[in-house]
């Protein structure tokens, strides 16, 4: 049996409460889930005290502590690992700026072409997280997008193959989304 379909029937088991089954999942896609966090903090000034593996573990225990979290396939999975992710980031900016005295939540945020430099913790990232929850409520499938390509560090490609969608499909998704939340920060 190929890897996918393992873990396909891993996270069968899981979705039926088998506990073990998604440990089995999470094990085998840690490799993966690592590279994603590696990306997205690799632009990261020292002296955080985030790192890559403490995102990863973190949001495991994002994933493995909720019980109604199903995951039906590998997108899902990951389209869950992206948010676990995102959460993880967005707590540890907030704890960042409550240490600061009146850390203002409405700078300008960039959200560069290329996801791929690594992501600032700071107060551009709560001023994304709340432009994303709107873009959340008008159109879920473009955060999802932006999720998997900022949060996660997927490429288009990547996020193609996984939601079962074209590039071409994932790449417009991912420029309207970039329209949006930049406007949703400058306003």
């Amino acid at each position: 049996m190929n890897e996918t379909a393992e873990i396909t029937q891993w996270l069968s088991a899981a979705r039926g409460g088998d506990k073990s089954a998604l440990d089995r999942v999470l094990a085998t896609l840690y490799r993966e889930l690592h590279g994603m966090a590696r990306r997205q903090l690799g632009g990261q000034q020292q002296g955080h005290t985030l790192d890559t593996t403490a995102l990863v573990h973190e949001a495991y225990l994002k994933l493995a502590g909720r019980a109604e979290a199903e995951f039906e396939d590998r997108a899902h999975f990951f389209a869950y690992a992206a948010s676990a992710m995102r959460s993880v980031v967005v707590d540890y900016a907030r704890q960042r700026m409550a240490v600061k005295r009146g850390g203002d939540l409405h700078r300008v945020t960039d959200l560069p072409e290329d996801a791929g430099g690594g992501m600032r913790l700071d107060e551009d990232m709560l001023g994304l997280d709340v432009a994303l929850n709107k873009l959340n409520d008008l159109d879920p499938r473009l955060a999802q997008v932006v999720e998997m390509r900022y949060f996660a560090g997927l490429s288009e490609t990547e996020i193609a193959g996984l939601l079962k969608r074209s590039e071409r499909s994932v790449r417009r998704d991912w420029q309207k989304a970039r329209m949006f939340l930049l406007a949703a920060l400058q306003g």
